[in-house]
């Protein structure tokens, strides 16, 4: 593990306490709109076989679950424990037996070829170094047929939405962030990964490279998170 992926790994398991709260404060509860979309737009049948990559504490599993009324089966990955215990925690209280939860890395999953109809990551794809990588795994991961959702930030591409949007990213958000979490880099990290994330276009073309067709994408909320969505043939 290099030392980049070490520095994630460490702040997502120091922010996890909070990380809930934090996405609904600074989102101002838009990310649970977000996911209720990428969801509904891999327009899955009940009984399909589902994965959930970077889980976090499982409010994308979750939404499968609800959407597909408790049919699917659901495995949750992420590589960090500090996020699974509060996932496992979340379930455990719901008494949800449908989602399973697995200790792993993305570029490197546990599972055969050719066994899902549908894989999910929200918020997770920028944090990953080789994303080509990672999505040619996604689509080894599905049937054919099979269809791969991303849903990431991504910055507004111009105007006058854009300037407001980097001010409160870049300077009041890291503020917010540092304070309720105590972690002082993570909330500074994820303006700066979510700047060097490609624009819609250019991870669309990835998904392509890796095997998708299909591929159409949502800019969201004046383009401030990107929905991509792409079929295995």
């Amino acid at each position: 593990m290099n030392k980049e992926l070490d520095f994630v790994k460490d702040m997502f398991d120091s922010i996890a306490p909070r990380y809930d709260f934090l996405n609904h404060l600074l989102s101002m509860r838009q990310d649970t709109v977000w996911r209720t979309q990428m969801v509904r737009a891999a327009a899955l049948q009940k009984g399909s076989r589902v994965l959930d990559v970077a889980c976090g504490t499982c409010d994308v599993a979750l939404e499968v679950n609800y959407q597909t009324r408790g049919s699917s089966q659901i495995f949750g990955l992420d590589f960090s424990f500090g996020m699974l215990r509060l996932g496992k925690e979340k379930l455990m209280k719901m008494k949800n037996e449908n989602i399973s939860l697995l200790n792993a890395d993305a570029l490197n999953l546990p599972f055969k070829h050719q066994i899902f109809d549908a894989v999910f990551i929200a918020f997770g794809i920028r944090n990953i170094i080789d994303r080509q990588r990672a999505v040619t795994a996604f689509c080894k991961a599905l049937k054919n047929g099979g269809r791969l959702a991303v849903l990431e930030l991504t910055t507004p591409e111009k105007g006058f939405f854009r300037s407001l949007y980097l001010l409160y990213f870049q300077r009041i958000l890291p503020l917010i962030g540092s304070f309720f979490s105590k972690h002082h880099n993570a909330y500074t990290y994820l303006p700066e990964s979510v700047l060097k994330f490609p624009p819609p276009i250019e991870f669309s073309k990835i998904m392509r490279q890796a095997g998708f067709e299909n591929i159409r994408f949502k800019q969201m909320t004046f383009g401030i998170v990107t929905l991509f969505i792409g079929t295995k043939p």
